[in-house]
């Protein structure tokens, strides 16, 4: 658990340096634009993870429970095309 506390301050820190000396409407289109590009490159990381899980011979089920979501999540996060994953829509 220490280690993902370490990474939650990292990610924390990485936030707060974004922009911290440019006006507040800019700073707020960099901080979206921010939060996009990591969102795409989380749901790609989580997706490899869970794809090493099932090549492992993981069950979906056994990956569920494991992560703590659905089987039907599991599901979806391996029908997403790694090379597809969209940004984020604004709205």
């Amino acid at each position: 658990m220490e280690d993902q506390s370490e990474e939650v301050r990292r990610v924390r820190e990485a936030i707060a340096a974004v922009a911290v000396d440019v006006p507040p409407a800019e700073r707020a289109r960099r901080l979206d634009a921010a939060k996009d590009a990591a969102l795409v490159e989380w749901r790609r990381r989580r997706r490899e993870a869970v794809q090493e899980m099932s090549d492992g011979g993981m069950t979906y089920r056994e990956i569920a429970k494991e992560m703590g979501i659905s089987y039907g999540r599991v599901r979806q996060i391996l029908a997403e095309d790694p090379e597809q994953v969209e940004e984020p829509s604004d709205g």
